[in-house]
């Protein structure tokens, strides 16, 4: 789990789904010898996300002339002129593309290498030998999107759903476990939308629990985005009776007010997410909560506003993540009447500072408490529900420890081991 030296460059934005594909491409760029270049994963969530991209591309290009700059990842399949066209870049590769080991062989040919994402049926497995710098480790089970959400341009860059075998994300688990991994984390882009495409039409708890089963090794496993109203029956089983299945959640929520909710054409209303958040501590006292939320979507009023802020303590969340609004070309929304984008950086902060009240005063009823800790950098890690933990003393990365909380600090609780 420690870095290699000899690896190429990688600087990954976005999601956790990158994160893996990030150790793909780098154990195939270093066994085709690419050990000089630089490899850019973009994310095409946000315009931000693109721009911050575009601007590493240059300065990484500034500070290492002489190092080839791969650029992939999802703006690169939407957007693959855009990089195609900057004098920085040597190479783009598409979303299915950067995967395949024969793609990394040559840097001979077409400068960009970017197919029809739609005309993708499977996804392979990818065996991952580790994360490098990370004590967890994350699996892809799942990619693609078959939901067209309003606001969203991923699919453009996934594809439609297709879910990896269940003897596969078998064993990417057992062999990262080999490994010293304690922690694993089921990736994809709709994780809830698993199985229809497979022999037998698996759900994702029955995935779940067949994996549990047949590596009983694993000590903690964690998920990804859920859509508050696809949780299936096994998957709500596995929440009630396996300690194995962490007791945070991470909700794809987006937003709290109803008609927000329908113009974004998610799957679900407010309510559906309460009932998600209630039913989940019904079954799981200790279940913490995070969500995605979106600040100022097209057409949202205060009042609208004011119910997605309300949502984050209706529904108790205590690690939000927020994003502003923003227009992606090509989507509905970007044709809808748009909020003035001064007033979404202030509703996200307003959604930020709520987000950051739930945490600290969730993190006050976690203090002079033990919890099981995976050890990060600088010995910082998480807790079971996710909590931010400092442990005083020094441990390898990737220890389990078990601790005792005593103070918090800047919202990170600081704690000791367990003697």
């Amino acid at each position: 789990m420690k870095d290699n030296p000899s690896s190429p460059e990688l600087v990954t934005f976005g999601c956790r789904l990158n994160t893996y594909e990030s150790e793909v491409m780098r154990s195939h760029a270093q066994n085709a010898g690419l050990d000089d270049a630089i490899i850019i994963n973009t994310c095409a969530v946000t315009k931000e996300a693109e721009r911050q991209a575009r601007q590493s591309i240059r300065k990484l290009h500034r500070k290492h002339p002489n190092k080839k700059i791969i650029v992939t990842g999802c703006s690169a399949q939407i957007n693959p002129d855009m990089y195609g066209d900057m004098d920085e870049v040597a190479r783009v590769i598409g979303n299915d593309k950067k995967l395949d080991a024969s793609t990394w062989q040559s840097m001979d040919g077409a400068k960009v290498i970017v197919n029809d994402i739609m005309s993708v049926k499977e996804t392979a497995s990818h065996l991952v030998e580790g994360f490098e710098g990370r004590a967890r480790a994350f699996v892809q089970v799942q990619n693609g999107c078959d939901h067209r959400c309003t606001f969203c341009i991923i699919p453009y860059g996934r594809g439609n759903s297709r879910s990896v075998p269940i003897g596969e994300i078998v064993a990417q688990v057992r062999s990262l476990v080999e490994q010293g991994y304690q922690e694993v984390v089921f990736t994809g882009v709709d994780v809830t939308s698993y199985g229809p495409d497979l022999p037998g039409a698996p759900t994702f708890g029955q995935m779940i629990r067949r994996v549990l089963a047949l590596v009983p090794e694993l000590k903690r496993l964690r998920l990804s985005s859920l859509d508050p109203v696809e949780i299936d029956d096994d998957l709500w089983r596995l929440i009630a009776e396996e300690p194995r299945l962490m007791p945070h959640l991470h909700m794809s929520l987006q937003a709290g007010d109803d008609m927000i909710l329908k113009r974004m054409k998610r799957r679900h209303l407010r309510q559906d997410a309460i009932d998600m958040a209630r039913r989940a501590r019904d079954l799981r006292p200790d279940m913490a909560f995070g969500a995605d939320i979106i600040a100022g979507f097209p057409t949202e009023t205060d009042e609208m506003f004011e119910n997605t802020l309300n949502i984050i303590e209706e529904c108790d969340l205590i690690h939000c993540h927020i994003f502003p609004y923003s227009e992606r070309e090509g989507t509905p929304a970007a044709k809808m009447p748009q909020v003035d984008p001064a007033l979404r950086k202030e509703r996200a902060a307003r959604l930020r500072a709520k987000g950051e009240q739930q945490l600290s005063d969730f993190l006050k009823g976690q203090v002079n408490k033990s919890h099981q800790v995976i050890v990060e950098k600088n010995n910082f890690g998480r807790s079971e529900n996710f909590s931010p933990v400092r442990v005083d003393g020094e441990y390898e990365q990737g220890t389990l420890l078990s601790v005792r909380s005593y103070d918090i600090e800047n919202n990170v609780l600081i704690a000791k081991q367990n003697l």
